[in-house]
């Protein structure tokens, strides 16, 4: 099966959107990554044998019910609230309720280490603007949160993080790589809202549903067209030995003069 870097998946009648898998076109990401509309009073069950797995509100109304325990979680859209996610290792159950229509994410990828169950809210992951505010024409401004990466997890395999661009504003810039492949998912605040999506010299159009597929050493900067909020939800896969770190940011020396410049 051909290997590919960008997709534009549809949901199924079932409310299931496939984005990675282990064998599909994207399987040099090492994850299984799935989004799901349910409806209210849906429920759905997930646990995986042997693999870790973070299930993340994206919009709606959702209850968490893991190990005796119970969450909740309410979020309008993912362009004004923050998140609610659970993260789980492997052979453990979590049970999704929806308390109205609402939307998910779920990331597992395989991990043989067992490690407490976490519930995050939106204190845990405050949005914050990046490094990039007023610099670089003041064009490359975003606001990130981290709800776990290896630094919070470090039993964990994967990365689990958003972005919100400005309008008309890049993203990962300056242009940057890193040994882990990396999974972008993108949401507009529009449904007629774009963006650009680099992955090495391979560019594509960014819309609503759609995801890149970043392989490993490759350059990947993200912009948004003028009138546009452009969401990113962004998951890393951890390498063997090789965790990646928010130090691991490898930036294309061609342009790094871009930081002392002054425009």
């Amino acid at each position: 099966m051909e290997k590919k870097v960008f997709g534009y998946p549809e949901f199924s009648a079932e409310g299931e959107q496939i984005l990675c898998t282990y064998e599909n076109e994207y399987r040099d990401m090492l994850m299984d990554i799935r989004v799901y509309r349910m409806k209210k009073g849906e429920e759905r069950h997930f646990s995986k044998e042997k693999e870790e797995l973070a299930v993340l509100l994206l919009s709606g109304k959702i209850k968490f019910v893991y190990e005796g325990t119970e969450k909740e979680g309410s979020r309008k859209d993912v362009f004004t609230e923050g998140p609610y996610a659970v993260h789980l290792s492997k052979g453990k159950e979590v049970l999704i309720k929806a308390l109205e229509d609402s939307e998910i994410l779920v990331q597992c990828t395989e991990n043989e280490k067992d490690f407490p169950t976490e519930f995050y809210e939106p204190k845990d992951a405050p949005w914050i603007y990046s490094g990039a505010k007023g610099k670089f024409g003041n064009v490359a401004n975003r606001q990130v949160n981290t709800i776990f990466d290896h630094e919070i997890a470090p039993l964990s395999n994967m990365v689990l993080g958003e972005v919100l661009n400005d309008r008309g504003n890049w993203s990962g810039y300056l242009p940057h790589r890193h040994d882990q492949p990396e999974c972008y998912y993108f949401k507009f605040d529009r449904p007629e809202g774009f963006g650009a999506s680099f992955v090495g010299d391979e560019v594509f159009k960014s819309v609503d549903g759609s995801f890149s597929a970043i392989p490993g050493g490759c350059l990947h900067p993200q912009a948004v067209a003028p009138g546009f909020l452009m969401y990113t939800c962004w998951m890393i896969r951890h390498l063997p030995g090789k965790p990646w770190n928010q130090t691991d940011r490898c930036e294309d020396e061609r342009y790094t003069w871009l930081h002392d410049a002054k425009f």
